[in-house]
């Protein structure tokens, strides 16, 4: 596969649109804007493909933003607001290793000149794919929602279950979206708990396949929290199926990822796409980030556009 192929996909995919769906969720609607602004997706999509072409490490945290601005409040921007007291979203402990709000400030500023005062922050967090938009903007970002209601990688089924249902989301789009993870980069902090201390007795997750693990303690020494490591070793670039593969095989780098396999229905479906090296994987990507870009959305006469994505009007 060229590069330009490659570029294209993940471009595609961090706008997360992989179909075209014509399903209308709570006021939402594809193809909200076009009529009165013809020109607003080719802009967005020129500004994102401008910004991956040069960096295609920046795919992942977009896709990474979205699932961090839908879970809280919904998908209503709130996390791109900045507190002169940092009690914002934004400086909550789990976000604070978000990048990429750049390229959101350089989305904005194309969009304003395009269509000024009519396209929300809320929207062009799913750019080019033709997804639904007619968000609106929240007004409220607080940090505690963040710090308790992002779902940590330390989390097991009970609790990714329980997060997933609480916002409308079944056990595949919980399985699904949790493919994500064939694209990126972690810090070892994220997950040294199982290579070190998993019961607080200074051991190890005796679920994590041994070499695997072996492997990990080369890149993140005890104490180490700012060193990073691949999600899916070899292919953290591309956006493949090879995540489910290495889950099933108990190398899935967070105690989230392992726990798919402590429940019948979502160890069913990763083995299914793990031994039929997923056929459906993008298509069924693709619904389940439609159905959470519905979550908690502000439609007409509510919320606001704002004119500067980190504040409110």
């Amino acid at each position: 596969m060229g590069s330009l192929t490659v570029l294209l996909q993940l471009t595609l995919l961090v706008s997360f649109a992989i179909l075209i769906f014509q399903a209308n969720g709570q006021g939402l609607k594809v193809g909200f804007y076009p009529y009165k602004w013809p020109n607003l997706e080719p802009v967005i999509k020129d500004v994102i493909y401008k910004v991956i072409s040069e960096d295609r490490t920046l795919a992942p945290p977009l896709q990474r933003m979205h699932f961090h601005d839908c879970f809280i409040r919904g998908c209503e921007g709130s996390f791109l607001l900045e507190s002169p007291t940092k009690q914002a979203e934004k400086d909550a402990f789990p976000n604070l290793t978000l990048r990429g709000f750049q390229i959101l400030d350089k989305v904005k500023l194309a969009v304003e000149k395009a269509c000024s005062g009519d396209v929300s922050s809320a929207d062009i967090m799913g750019p080019f794919w033709e997804v639904e938009t007619g968000r609106k903007d929240g007004k409220v970002s607080i940090l505690n929602e963040a710090l308790t209601g992002l779902i940590p990688p330390s989390a097991n089924i009970s609790t990714l279950k329980k997060g997933f249902a609480d916002r409308g989301l079944n056990m595949k789009d919980l399985v699904v979206l949790s493919g994500s993870h064939t694209i990126g980069i972690s810090h070892c902090s994220s997950f040294s708990n199982r290579l070190y201390n998993f019961t607080g007795k200074n051991d190890a997750d005796p679920t994590l396949d041994s070499e695997y693990a072996a492997k990990l303690k080369q890149k993140c020494k005890p104490g180490d929290q700012n060193s990073i490591v691949e999600m899916d070793p070899g292919s953290f670039k591309t956006f493949d199926v090879s995540y489910f593969t290495l889950v099933a095989k108990r190398r899935g780098l967070f105690e989230s990822d392992a726990a798919l396999l402590n429940d019948g229905e979502t160890k069913a479906y990763l083995k299914f796409q793990a031994l039929n090296k997923g056929p459906t994987f993008f298509k069924d990507f693709g619904e389940s980030m439609v159905k959470m870009g519905r979550i908690g959305v502000i439609t007409g006469e509510g919320g606001e556009i704002r004119k500067v994505c980190t504040k409110v009007n």
